[in-house]
């Protein structure tokens, strides 16, 4: 096997939740391995940060701030794409957020409002790029998960429960897709983007301790773990793989995250 199987020249990738952490971090990656940039986030001046570095590599970039919650959103971002950037060949569903309440605290609109975010608006994006990841000759899609789909840790109803069907909505796509679209996901473990280190740094230092302790690699991830994780399954290195949950952890323990920690 070449290197040039890791490359992804001529393609374009579109990339929700792009204006920092992990977004931020595949795009570039992305970027480095030859494909055109599709960003979108709610905060333009965030986008802009990611696309000028990619810009200065000669990649050409659509910057399209917006709410992807917004479903009519969605379909104006698609067709923008396209139309900007020629084609659409790789989808990352990177966007997502809950917040995790305890069992009794936690009602029906709270747990439909992370299930539209985590799991509807992945669905609806990644239907809607179909028609051209199919035309592109070899589309694929990638789910960002979690590692707290697996789990089941007290007090992350919301949160654990959307991500595991992130999960099965990665396995059922893929098994209605194939064999011309490919589609897998990313269950990251505990990363130290800015706003997790920010976090850890005003707590006792014995949080980040547990967190490092109840992990094999003696470390937090980071996001250019992530990164490294979705080039590959984007690439034509991954072209046999298809439904897969590529879990990033660190080899980490179910109860890793401390509960004084906020819903990661």
């Amino acid at each position: 096997m070449s290197l040039e199987q890791f490359r992804l020249d001529g393609k374009v990738a579109l990339i929700t939740g792009a204006g920092k952490g992990i977004g931020a971090a595949i795009a570039k990656l992305f970027a480095d391995a030859g494909a055109d940039i599709a960003l979108t986030a709610r905060t333009e001046s965030d986008l802009e940060s990611v696309a000028e570095p990619i810009r200065a590599l000669g990649r050409r970039v659509l910057v399209m701030p917006g709410d992807v919650n917004d479903l009519k959103f969605l379909q104006r971002l698609v067709d923008n794409v396209v139309d900007k950037l020629g084609s659409l060949n790789i989808v990352v569903n990177n966007a997502g957020g809950s917040l995790s309440q305890p069992f009794m605290e936690t009602t029906v609109a709270k747990l439909e409002s992370s299930f539209h975010f985590n799991v509807s608006v992945p669905f609806e994006l990644s239907r809607l790029a179909v028609p051209h990841l199919l035309a592109s000759n070899g589309g694929n899609i990638i789910n960002i998960g979690s590692m707290a789909g697996e789990f089941a840790v007290r007090g992350s109803l919301a949160h654990s429960l959307t991500k595991s069907a992130v999960a099965q909505l990665t396995r059922l796509s893929a098994a209605d897709l194939s064999p011309r679209i490919r589609v897998n996901a990313v269950l990251p473990g505990a990363i130290e983007t800015d706003s997790l280190a920010g976090y850890l740094q005003m707590m006792d230092p014995s949080i980040r301790e547990v967190m490092i302790e109840r992990t094999a690699m003696r470390r937090n991830g980071t996001v250019e773990d992530i990164a490294n994780a979705a080039l590959y399954l984007a690439s034509p290195a991954a072209a046999w793989v298809t439904g897969k949950l590529l879990s990033v952890d660190g080899k980490s323990e179910e109860n890793l995250i401390p509960s004084e920690l906020p819903d990661l």
